[in-house]
């Protein structure tokens, strides 16, 4: 290690050493430095403050033991709108937004439709949803105080207007129905090997234990209820429980059972509506 104040070659040095990626190093010193990563490049003798240096090290460190990027720029994008993000919230994922095109489409010609997003998280779905479809009414839940915290400071800064309510899948939906029903719930497996790396992101919103259904589970199960007639439900899955989802929307009366694929071809996204 360096002693003192870095430059920036020498941090892009000290990063490689700690197996942080070329590009997260970039991103790290143009957040730190409040600069592009253009000016980097062309400037890598430019020498951070002894300040920096310190703040910068904490960051490889943190990145080299598995903590997300997003958690240490503290935003992420997600379907063309930078939101805050930290560790009350999963990081938002490219894949999703596979939903969000979705329900966009599903949206398209319904002049005022209501649309819930259960457990909302960084309220990444529901802001999407009503930035590129604005006289959809928006309700948008988590059991999470905390995210939905994250998820209003979004909404706020965003000047976007959804309704935020806490509470565990349906029960935050009291008596009300919607034209649209959204979910990105947990899914992983309780015994799955991936958690481990996945550890900085919070466990409520990855698996609910077991065979990783059960959310899902209750989500379809409840959804006939909340739905208008003819209204559709959409839910993220993990890419090997599309047949195990397009049967629990089948066996509660779901009809035009459906999936769709993320950006790597896997199934990710599985849909159907009422009769």
């Amino acid at each position: 290690m360096t002693p003192g104040p870095l430059n920036v070659a020498q941090a892009l040095h000290e990063a490689r050493a700690l197996g942080v990626d070329r590009l997260d190093a970039l991103m790290l010193l143009a957040d730190t430095l409040a600069c592009s990563r253009t000016w980097l490049l062309a400037h890598d003798d430019a020498t951070l403050s002894t300040e920096q240096t310190t703040l910068l090290r904490a960051c490889f460190g943190r990145r080299a033991s598995g903590e997300p990027l997003a958690y240490l720029l503290g935003e992420k994008e997600f379907h063309g709108l930078m939101l805050h993000v930290d560790s009350n919230v999963l990081v938002p994922r490219p894949d999703t937004e596979v939903l969000v095109d979705w329900a966009l489409e599903l949206l398209a010609g319904l002049e005022h439709p209501s649309v819930i997003d259960l457990g909302t998280g960084s309220g990444a779905i529901a802001l999407a949803v009503k930035h590129a479809h604005p006289a959809a009414a928006v309700v948008a839940t988590d059991v999470s105080a905390a995210a939905l915290e994250v998820a209003r400071a979004n909404a706020g800064w965003l000047a976007l207007h959804v309704e935020f309510v806490e509470g565990s899948w349906w029960q935050a939906a009291a008596h009300r129905r919607f034209s649209l029903v959204l979910s990105n719930p947990p899914y992983i497996a309780g015994g799955d090997q991936h958690l481990a790396a996945l550890s900085h992101e919070p466990t409520l919103a990855l698996t609910p234990g077991g065979d990783g259904l059960d959310a899902l589970r209750c989500i379809v199960a409840g959804a006939a209820v909340h739905l208008e007639p003819g209204g559709w439900l959409l839910l993220e899955h993990g890419f090997d429980q599309a047949d195990a989802v397009q049967a629990l929307l089948r066996a509660q009366g779901f009809v035009s059972v459906q999936t769709r694929r993320d950006l790597a071809g896997q199934p990710r996204c599985s849909g159907a509506h009422l009769p």
